[in-house]
């Protein structure tokens, strides 16, 4: 079982991507034997209101079992709090928030009300550190990446809220992580998608010090190849157990 966390549907505003569709992104899913996605409606991420794209993406997520539907929900805005239920009656695994594309304040009073809300519905709560390399970016996009010190915040502000960050790269884990207490620590997970495999060490070393268990299967894609986190645990010498949970068992513990 192979389960991607993180993974979107739509045109990107910044530049063309390729296998933006549903019925592509179902082709990617067959290539690297990807038994269900979670979806994000990426155009959303750049609109006034992001919660517009959520009912496209429910209802595209009803027409094939393998989507799981991720909808944005933006604190910022009034009766926020529907967003969030529908994702509970909708059977979401998560919701997603990324405070810098809405504008708000990463750590600020709307981005903790939802962390508290999402504890009390226990929802994980999803953000991105960064959808792209600030190499490759277009001069129009000017957002900031996540900060460390803002998952470090926001994990402290509620006792049930569970994170699941994606786009991180050793480093962003590693200053979290350490700079966490153990039981901050274990309602956090990282999906691999930004984390360098071989032949650098990076994702070796984190499964070493930190554990395979606060790690989950995730691409990127339509933004990423999704062969390369795939390849990146084919080519670590990694047992059977730990490679299944970072593909499957992380995030159905996770859910739990």
């Amino acid at each position: 079982m192979r389960i991607d966390c993180n993974a979107f549907l739509g045109a990107y505003p910044w530049r063309k991507v390729p296998g933006t569709s549903p019925d592509t992104l179902l082709q990617a899913l067959e290539r690297t034997k990807i038994d269900v996605a979670w979806v994000t409606h990426l155009p959303s991420l750049f609109w006034r209101d992001p919660t517009e794209g959520n009912a496209w993406l429910y209802e595209t997520a009803r027409k094939q079992k393998r989507f799981r539907p991720v909808p944005t929900v933006h604190p910022g805005l009034a009766q926020w709090e529907h967003a969030l239920s529908d994702a509970a009656n909708a059977g979401a695994p998560a919701v997603r928030c990324d405070p810098l594309y809405l504008g708000l304040e990463p750590a600020g009073g709307a981005m903790r009300v939802l962390a508290a809300a999402c504890g009390a519905a226990r929802i994980p709560l999803l953000l991105a550190v960064r959808l792209e390399d600030g190499r490759q970016r277009h001069p129009n996009d000017q957002v900031a990446e996540l900060p460390a010190a803002a998952v470090r915040a926001l994990i402290r502000s509620d006792a049930d809220v569970r994170l699941l960050v994606t786009h991180a790269d050793r480093a962003f884990v590693e200053e979290v992580h350490f700079g966490s207490t153990p039981e901050e620590a274990r309602r956090i997970w990282w999906d691999i998608s930004w984390i360098w495999g071989p032949p650098e060490d990076h994702l070796a070393t984190l499964l070493d010090t930190i554990g395979s268990e606060r790690f989950v299967f995730g691409t990127g894609q339509p933004l990423r190849l999704p062969e390369t986190s795939v390849a990146k645990l084919d080519l670590l010498e990694i047992e059977r157990e730990s490679r299944e949970a970072i593909e499957s068992k992380n995030l159905q513990g996770l859910l739990a």
